[in-house]
């Protein structure tokens, strides 16, 4: 394991391992946390890795005790990574004053208004210093990658994506953000994050970004009809005009009766990891 890592735990689990570490990042300059499940098959080599971007309020440890998605990651041989949502322990004015900004809400962009552009760089984290460490740390393979995410972790899969596509060769969401710009969440951590120059938002939202670069590949979201943020911070329908207007290949299903809960991730999460492990995984 490489030096300057930390184990805060490790636990066996479906044949793997299950564990917790944290380490001193260079780009938020802050400790930063992680979780890391290790199915079976990385003890005989290196396996595909795929990052999973928690929503508002979440931690690392937020998606793999609650998703049910281990027992089938083991199954299928895909290693499982969750990063933290923000830096902590700056204690900046203004941090801790709301769920939806500051602590627990970095949006995975990187900052360029003061006082956030020192250390809420939470997109050159989860695209390159995270993956730098995990690949050198874990037996992670560095040509299959893949990302998905949830609400605010959603849009932060999308625009990784959309941005790096290289980079990562599957991505789905669950619920995302779909068009941060226009709606309240986005409108309130842009405004902070990155000024009021609205021009410069539109690189961190994905259906502006889809419109642009497509993803070579089909994209996959899942929506709930019973959402509660369906209407007023999602906007699915404007990924969906995004598509149709640059040929983007997306299935987005929409579901009755389901909301914005982790009922829902765990209901779906095996279509995605599947869908995952049909771009990731050598046949």
């Amino acid at each position: 394991m490489t030096t300057g890592l930390t184990i805060r735990s490790e636990q066996h689990c479906f044949g793997g391992t299950i564990g917790f570490y944290s380490h001193a990042s260079k780009e938020t300059g802050t400790e930063m946390r992680f979780g890391v499940y290790q199915p079976p098959q990385a003890k005989s080599g290196p396996v595909p890795v795929l990052y999973y971007l928690a929503g508002l309020t979440c931690n690392e440890e937020t998606f793999l005790i609650k998703a049910g998605a281990l027992r089938l990651a083991a199954e299928l041989g895909i290693m499982l990574v969750a990063p933290d949502t923000s830096p902590r322990g700056l204690n900046l004015p203004g941090e801790h004053d709301s769920w939806d900004f500051g602590v627990s809400a970095g949006f995975y962009l990187d900052a360029e208004a003061a006082p956030w552009a020192k250390h809420y760089r939470m997109y050159s984290y989860v695209t390159a210093e995270l993956p730098a460490l995990i690949e050198t740390s874990f037996p992670a393979r560095a040509d299959r990658r893949g990302v998905f995410g949830h609400s605010m972790g959603g849009h932060g899969a999308l625009i990784i994506a959309l941005k790096n596509p290289d980079r990562y060769q599957s991505v789905s969401a669950f619920a995302p953000i779909a068009n941060p710009v226009a709606v309240p969440w986005g409108e309130k951590a842009f405004g902070n994050y990155l000024g009021s120059d609205r021009h410069r938002w539109a690189a961190w939202d994905a259906s502006l970004l889809m419109r642009d670069r497509p993803y070579p590949d089909e994209i996959l979201v899942d929506q709930g009809l019973a959402d509660k943020f369906l209407e007023t911070q999602l906007h699915p329908q404007t990924l969906e005009a995004a598509a149709a207007a640059s040929g983007q290949a997306l299935t987005l299903r929409r579901h009755a009766e389901y909301d914005h809960s982790y009922w829902f991730i765990q209901t779906l999460v095996a279509d995605h990891l599947h869908w995952h492990a049909a771009r990731l995984c050598d046949s």
